[in-house]
Protein backbone atom coordinates (compact mmCIF):
# COMPACT_ATOMS: atom_id res chain seq x y z
CA UNK A 1 0.00 0.00 0.00
CA UNK A 2 1.33 3.44 -0.85
CA UNK A 3 0.97 6.80 0.91
CA UNK A 4 -1.78 8.24 -1.26
CA UNK A 5 -4.01 5.20 -1.00
CA UNK A 6 -3.68 4.73 2.74
CA UNK A 7 -4.33 8.44 3.34
CA UNK A 8 -7.37 8.40 1.08
CA UNK A 9 -8.88 5.44 2.91
CA UNK A 10 -8.11 6.88 6.34
CA UNK A 11 -9.49 10.32 5.47
CA UNK A 12 -12.78 8.78 4.42
CA UNK A 13 -12.99 6.81 7.67
CA UNK A 14 -12.09 9.80 9.85
CA UNK A 15 -14.73 11.96 8.18
CA UNK A 16 -17.33 9.99 10.14
CA UNK A 17 -16.05 11.45 13.43
CA UNK A 18 -17.67 14.67 14.70
CA UNK A 19 -15.38 17.71 14.95
CA UNK A 20 -12.50 15.97 13.20
CA UNK A 21 -10.02 17.25 10.62
CA UNK A 22 -9.82 14.08 8.51
CA UNK A 23 -6.96 14.92 6.13
CA UNK A 24 -4.77 16.46 8.82
CA UNK A 25 -5.41 13.67 11.28
CA UNK A 26 -4.69 10.99 8.70
CA UNK A 27 -1.36 12.63 7.91
CA UNK A 28 -0.43 13.01 11.57
CA UNK A 29 -1.19 9.38 12.31
CA UNK A 30 0.85 8.28 9.31
CA UNK A 31 3.82 10.35 10.44
CA UNK A 32 3.61 8.55 13.78
CA UNK A 33 3.51 5.14 12.14
CA UNK A 34 6.35 5.79 9.68
CA UNK A 35 8.54 8.45 11.27
CA UNK A 36 8.31 10.42 8.03
CA UNK A 37 7.58 14.14 7.96
CA UNK A 38 4.31 15.42 6.51
CA UNK A 39 6.34 17.04 3.73
CA UNK A 40 7.56 13.58 2.78
CA UNK A 41 4.00 12.28 2.55
CA UNK A 42 3.11 15.06 0.16
CA UNK A 43 6.31 14.99 -1.89
CA UNK A 44 6.26 11.23 -2.55
CA UNK A 45 2.59 10.11 -2.47
CA UNK A 46 3.39 6.93 -4.43
CA UNK A 47 5.95 5.75 -1.87
CA UNK A 48 5.18 2.25 -0.60
CA UNK A 49 4.79 1.40 3.09
CA UNK A 50 6.16 -1.79 4.59
CA UNK A 51 3.89 -4.15 6.50
CA UNK A 52 5.13 -2.98 9.91
CA UNK A 53 4.22 0.64 9.16
CA UNK A 54 0.82 -0.37 7.77
CA UNK A 55 0.02 -2.42 10.88
CA UNK A 56 1.15 0.39 13.17
CA UNK A 57 -0.93 2.90 11.23
CA UNK A 58 -4.03 0.70 11.35
CA UNK A 59 -3.70 0.38 15.12
CA UNK A 60 -3.40 4.14 15.56
CA UNK A 61 -6.32 4.76 13.23
CA UNK A 62 -8.49 2.30 15.15
CA UNK A 63 -7.81 4.19 18.38
CA UNK A 64 -8.80 7.47 16.75
CA UNK A 65 -11.96 5.96 15.27
CA UNK A 66 -12.96 4.91 18.80
CA UNK A 67 -12.85 8.60 19.66
CA UNK A 68 -9.53 8.81 21.48
CA UNK A 69 -8.07 12.31 21.06
CA UNK A 70 -5.25 12.45 18.55
CA UNK A 71 -3.13 14.37 21.06
CA UNK A 72 -3.19 11.38 23.41
CA UNK A 73 -2.49 8.96 20.58
CA UNK A 74 0.57 10.97 19.54
CA UNK A 75 1.52 11.90 23.10
CA UNK A 76 2.04 15.57 22.30
CA UNK A 77 0.25 18.77 21.39
CA UNK A 78 1.32 22.13 20.00
CA UNK A 79 0.70 25.14 22.26
CA UNK A 80 1.96 28.68 21.73
CA UNK A 81 5.35 28.13 20.04
CA UNK A 82 5.99 24.87 21.89
CA UNK A 83 5.52 21.16 21.30
CA UNK A 84 4.35 19.69 24.60
CA UNK A 85 4.12 16.18 25.94
CA UNK A 86 0.59 15.29 27.02
CA UNK A 87 -1.04 12.22 28.52
CA UNK A 88 -4.46 11.18 29.83
CA UNK A 89 -3.26 12.60 33.18
CA UNK A 90 -3.51 16.12 31.76
CA UNK A 91 -5.94 18.21 29.79
CA UNK A 92 -5.11 18.70 26.14
CA UNK A 93 -3.89 22.32 25.76
CA UNK A 94 -6.32 24.23 23.57
CA UNK A 95 -5.79 27.26 21.33
CA UNK A 96 -8.20 29.46 23.30
CA UNK A 97 -6.03 29.10 26.39
CA UNK A 98 -3.20 30.85 24.53
CA UNK A 99 -5.20 34.01 25.19
CA UNK A 100 -4.20 33.73 28.86
CA UNK A 101 -0.56 33.80 27.77
CA UNK A 102 -1.19 36.85 25.59
CA UNK A 103 -2.86 38.68 28.49
CA UNK A 104 0.02 38.04 30.87
CA UNK A 105 2.63 39.07 28.31
CA UNK A 106 0.73 42.25 27.52
CA UNK A 107 -0.21 43.38 31.02
CA UNK A 108 2.76 42.33 33.17
CA UNK A 109 6.12 44.13 33.11
CA UNK A 110 8.35 42.16 30.71
CA UNK A 111 11.75 42.97 32.23
CA UNK A 112 10.85 42.92 35.93
CA UNK A 113 11.75 39.98 38.15
CA UNK A 114 8.14 38.92 38.66
CA UNK A 115 6.81 35.80 40.36
CA UNK A 116 3.80 34.26 38.60
CA UNK A 117 1.71 31.22 39.54
CA UNK A 118 0.03 29.02 36.93
CA UNK A 119 -2.65 27.21 38.92
CA UNK A 120 -3.91 23.84 37.74
CA UNK A 121 -0.99 23.64 35.35
CA UNK A 122 -1.68 20.18 33.90
CA UNK A 123 0.88 19.67 31.15
CA UNK A 124 2.56 22.94 32.17
CA UNK A 125 1.45 24.66 28.98
CA UNK A 126 0.80 28.16 30.33
CA UNK A 127 3.83 28.21 32.62
CA UNK A 128 6.08 26.88 29.86
CA UNK A 129 4.85 29.44 27.35
CA UNK A 130 5.39 32.33 29.77
CA UNK A 131 8.77 31.04 30.92
CA UNK A 132 9.92 30.72 27.32
CA UNK A 133 8.97 34.33 26.59
CA UNK A 134 10.08 36.01 29.83
CA UNK A 135 13.42 34.79 31.15
CA UNK A 136 13.31 37.36 33.99
CA UNK A 137 10.10 35.92 35.42
CA UNK A 138 9.91 33.08 37.91
CA UNK A 139 7.00 30.73 37.17
CA UNK A 140 5.38 28.34 39.64
CA UNK A 141 3.40 25.56 37.97
CA UNK A 142 0.94 24.22 40.54
CA UNK A 143 -1.19 21.10 40.38
CA UNK A 144 -2.55 18.72 42.98
CA UNK A 145 -2.13 15.65 40.74
CA UNK A 146 1.36 14.09 40.83
CA UNK A 147 0.77 12.40 37.48
CA UNK A 148 0.09 15.76 35.85
CA UNK A 149 3.12 17.33 37.52
CA UNK A 150 5.30 14.55 36.15
CA UNK A 151 4.22 15.50 32.63
CA UNK A 152 4.75 19.21 33.31
CA UNK A 153 8.21 18.57 34.75
CA UNK A 154 9.16 16.50 31.71
CA UNK A 155 8.08 19.37 29.48
CA UNK A 156 10.09 21.95 31.40
CA UNK A 157 13.17 19.77 31.21
CA UNK A 158 12.77 19.01 27.52
CA UNK A 159 12.37 22.70 26.76
CA UNK A 160 15.32 23.63 29.03
CA UNK A 161 13.22 26.10 30.99
CA UNK A 162 15.14 26.93 34.15
CA UNK A 163 12.85 29.68 35.43
CA UNK A 164 9.84 27.49 36.14
CA UNK A 165 9.22 25.15 39.07
CA UNK A 166 6.55 22.46 39.35
CA UNK A 167 4.82 22.42 42.72
CA UNK A 168 2.26 20.01 44.12
CA UNK A 169 -0.39 22.01 45.89
CA UNK A 170 -4.00 23.02 46.30
CA UNK A 171 -4.36 26.27 44.37
CA UNK A 172 -2.74 29.10 46.39
CA UNK A 173 -2.70 27.51 49.83
CA UNK A 174 1.03 26.80 49.85
CA UNK A 175 2.16 30.30 48.94
CA UNK A 176 3.43 32.86 51.42
CA UNK A 177 1.67 36.17 51.92
CA UNK A 178 2.35 38.80 49.25
CA UNK A 179 4.66 36.43 47.38
CA UNK A 180 3.21 36.69 43.87
CA UNK A 181 2.92 39.38 41.23
CA UNK A 182 0.30 37.52 39.24
CA UNK A 183 -1.97 34.50 39.12
CA UNK A 184 -2.90 32.88 35.81
CA UNK A 185 -5.22 29.89 35.70
CA UNK A 186 -7.28 27.65 33.48
CA UNK A 187 -9.05 25.77 36.28
CA UNK A 188 -11.88 23.23 36.09
CA UNK A 189 -15.09 25.10 35.32
CA UNK A 190 -17.58 22.65 33.83
CA UNK A 191 -20.67 21.92 35.90
CA UNK A 192 -20.64 18.47 37.48
CA UNK A 193 -22.96 16.23 35.50
CA UNK A 194 -22.75 18.32 32.34
CA UNK A 195 -23.55 15.99 29.39
CA UNK A 196 -20.50 17.30 27.49
CA UNK A 197 -18.31 15.37 29.94
CA UNK A 198 -19.33 12.11 28.28
CA UNK A 199 -18.92 13.34 24.71
CA UNK A 200 -16.01 13.80 22.35
CA UNK A 201 -12.49 14.36 23.67
CA UNK A 202 -13.76 15.14 27.17
CA UNK A 203 -14.55 11.46 27.71
CA UNK A 204 -10.83 10.75 27.76
CA UNK A 205 -9.59 13.74 29.78
CA UNK A 206 -9.21 13.69 33.59
CA UNK A 207 -12.59 14.54 35.17
CA UNK A 208 -11.02 16.39 38.10
CA UNK A 209 -9.41 18.83 35.65
CA UNK A 210 -12.77 19.54 34.00
CA UNK A 211 -15.63 19.65 36.50
CA UNK A 212 -15.91 21.96 39.51
CA UNK A 213 -19.06 21.56 41.57
CA UNK A 214 -22.71 22.07 40.87
CA UNK A 215 -22.18 25.48 39.23
CA UNK A 216 -18.67 24.96 37.84
CA UNK A 217 -17.24 27.74 40.01
CA UNK A 218 -15.82 25.82 42.99
CA UNK A 219 -12.20 26.05 41.83
CA UNK A 220 -12.51 29.73 40.90
CA UNK A 221 -13.92 30.51 44.36
CA UNK A 222 -11.00 28.68 45.99
CA UNK A 223 -8.48 30.66 43.97
CA UNK A 224 -10.10 34.03 44.60
CA UNK A 225 -10.40 33.26 48.29
CA UNK A 226 -6.60 33.38 48.56
CA UNK A 227 -5.56 36.06 46.07
CA UNK A 228 -5.70 38.98 48.49
CA UNK A 229 -3.36 37.11 50.80
CA UNK A 230 -0.88 35.84 48.19
CA UNK A 231 -0.85 38.47 45.46
CA UNK A 232 0.98 41.74 45.98
CA UNK A 233 -0.83 45.07 45.67
CA UNK A 234 -1.40 45.84 42.00
CA UNK A 235 -0.92 42.22 40.98
CA UNK A 236 -2.84 40.63 38.09
CA UNK A 237 -5.36 37.80 38.33
CA UNK A 238 -6.55 36.24 35.05
CA UNK A 239 -8.82 33.17 34.95
CA UNK A 240 -10.31 31.23 32.05
CA UNK A 241 -13.92 30.10 32.45
CA UNK A 242 -16.96 28.86 30.56
CA UNK A 243 -18.53 31.15 27.98
CA UNK A 244 -21.73 31.46 30.06
CA UNK A 245 -19.94 32.20 33.34
CA UNK A 246 -18.63 35.70 32.64
CA UNK A 247 -21.17 37.58 34.74
CA UNK A 248 -20.85 35.18 37.68
CA UNK A 249 -17.05 35.34 37.63
CA UNK A 250 -17.07 39.15 37.47
CA UNK A 251 -19.30 39.14 40.54
CA UNK A 252 -16.82 36.89 42.34
CA UNK A 253 -13.94 39.18 41.38
CA UNK A 254 -15.89 42.18 42.70
CA UNK A 255 -16.80 40.34 45.91
CA UNK A 256 -13.06 39.96 46.58
CA UNK A 257 -12.55 43.69 45.96
CA UNK A 258 -10.46 43.28 42.82
CA UNK A 259 -10.19 46.32 40.58
CA UNK A 260 -10.35 47.06 36.84
CA UNK A 261 -12.36 43.91 36.27
CA UNK A 262 -13.04 42.95 32.67
CA UNK A 263 -13.96 39.88 30.68
CA UNK A 264 -12.26 39.25 27.36
CA UNK A 265 -13.88 37.34 24.53
CA UNK A 266 -12.29 34.54 22.53
CA UNK A 267 -12.01 34.37 18.73
CA UNK A 268 -15.60 33.14 18.54
CA UNK A 269 -16.84 36.21 20.40
CA UNK A 270 -17.60 34.26 23.58
CA UNK A 271 -16.74 35.49 27.07
CA UNK A 272 -13.73 33.41 28.01
CA UNK A 273 -11.26 35.09 30.42
CA UNK A 274 -11.93 37.43 33.31
CA UNK A 275 -9.11 39.51 34.75
CA UNK A 276 -8.65 42.01 37.53
CA UNK A 277 -6.04 43.46 39.85
CA UNK A 278 -5.48 43.42 43.55
CA UNK A 279 -6.00 47.01 44.73
CA UNK A 280 -2.90 49.03 45.31
CA UNK A 281 -2.26 50.03 48.91
CA UNK A 282 -4.57 52.80 50.12
CA UNK A 283 -6.54 52.80 46.86
CA UNK A 284 -10.30 52.70 46.52
CA UNK A 285 -12.10 50.08 44.48
CA UNK A 286 -13.19 51.43 41.11
CA UNK A 287 -14.32 48.18 39.55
Amino acid sequence: MNIINILRTATTALATLPDSSPQLEAELLLTEATGWARTTLRAWPERELDSVAVTQFEQLLARRLRGEPIAYIRGRQAFWTLDLQVSPATLIPRPETEQLVEIALELLAPAAALQIADLGTGSGAIAAALASERCHWTLFAVDRAPTALAVATANFRALKLHNVTALRGDWLRGFASASLDGVISNPPYITAGDPHLIRGDLRFEPPTALAAGIDGLTAIRAILGEVNRCVRHGGLIAIEHGFEQGAAVRQLFAAHELQRIETQRDLNGLERITLGYRPRANSRSNS
